[in-house]
């Protein structure tokens, strides 16, 4: 009984995930050349694997929600950019629901590289 329930549980996770790579990039795929499908499956799990590791960066709620919930959210920003004296500022709508975790995807992605050394 244990072997079949994980054997279940595995299994569940691995359709949810071909799911969410359908519902995405591999939903345009061409279906009449093998190397157009080839290229289009390598890039829909490219960045199904990126948006996945963006919102496990961003936040715990984030880490458990589809790639379409982390684009509309994280990815579809509606911001403003401005430049002024060669600089780029975001800026980002007041009372945003989402603002502290694309805050925090955004210092974890460009925060200083960790040192080796002791």
């Amino acid at each position: 009984m244990r072997d079949a329930e994980r054997d279940h549980r595995r299994h569940d996770v691995v359709e949810q995930v071909v799911a969410d790579v359908k519902n995405s990039g591999f939903a345009h795929a061409p279906s009449g050349h093998f190397q157009a499908n080839a290229a289009w499956l390598a890039l829909a799990a490219l960045s199904h694997n990126l948006t996945r590791a963006a919102g496990a960066l961003a936040s715990v709620l984030h880490a458990r929600a589809t790639t379409a919930t982390i684009r509309d959210r994280l990815i579809n920003v509606p911001a403003r950019l401005a430049g002024s004296a060669c600089r780029l500022t975001l800026h980002l709508p007041e009372r945003w629901p989402w603002s502290e975790d694309f805050t925090q995807l955004f210092s974890t992605v460009h925060a200083p590289p960790l040192s080796d050394a002791p």
